[in-house]
């Protein structure tokens, strides 16, 4: 199986960011992934809906956002009016997750569901009738940047387990997203594991060459 690329714009230069995308996407990237940052759930702030509206007229890249705010289920509609086609919230911010997550696939949007490194991997097991993609983050989120934490690998093989046990139930195929630290050299061991999707930022937009760094995390992987 090929595994599928979602370049991170946290590390494009923002100065030319409609030229940024359109780069990844020529270079062959499969998704953009865009992370939302409130400045409360994580301690950062980032971008929100304008920024994510004036790049889908330079783009056909699935938009593939994930929120990192504490009141995600308050501003679906907004990310949707921005063209957003995923979305992922955090379970540890939702307030009732499952409603958060029944509401995007209301929106026609698909569904992703996040855990930081240190939530374990069972409290998914019961939201994986609602979801598209599970998100792994393999560094604390909020910050680009960040080394890979070894111990996620357990983690995905775990939930590797989880989805493969689901979909004996269902004929919906669930991704296996990871974020964080993404480079030529994890990319193998993440792939092992059972991730479909790697996000990497610096691994592709601080790279000379996006369409060489995309084959050389996909090869990789």
């Amino acid at each position: 199986m090929v595994v599928k690329i979602a370049p991170s714009i946290l590390a494009a230069n923002f100065t030319r960011l409609g030229e940024e995308v359109a780069a990844v996407e020529k270079a062959g990237a499969d998704w953009l992934h865009l992370d939302v940052m409130d400045g409360h759930f994580v301690p950062n702030l980032s971008f929100g809906p304008p920024v994510i509206k004036a790049l889908r007229s330079v783009t056909a890249l699935p938009f593939d956002v994930h929120l990192m705010v504490t009141n995600p289920h308050d501003l679906l509609q907004q990310y949707v009016a921005a063209g957003a086609d995923h979305i992922t919230v955090h379970l540890e911010a939702a307030t009732d997750t499952a409603a958060t997550l029944k509401a995007i696939h209301a929106f026609g949007k698909k569904v992703g569901l996040s855990l930081r490194p240190t939530t374990p991997a069972a409290m998914l097991e019961k939201f994986l009738p609602l979801v598209d993609l599970i998100l792994v983050m393999s560094v604390e989120p909020g910050f680009g940047g960040q080394e890979f934490q070894p111990q996620a690998i357990e983690k995905i093989k775990e939930i590797k387990r989880m989805v493969d046990a689901h979909a004996a139930h269902t004929p919906r195929p669930i991704d296996i997203v990871v974020d964080g630290g993404i480079t030529p050299n994890t990319a193998p061991q993440v792939k092992k594991a059972g991730a479909t999707v790697l996000v990497a930022g610096s691994s592709v937009f601080k790279q000379k060459n996006y369409q060489q760094a995309i084959k050389a995390l996909r090869g990789a992987a």
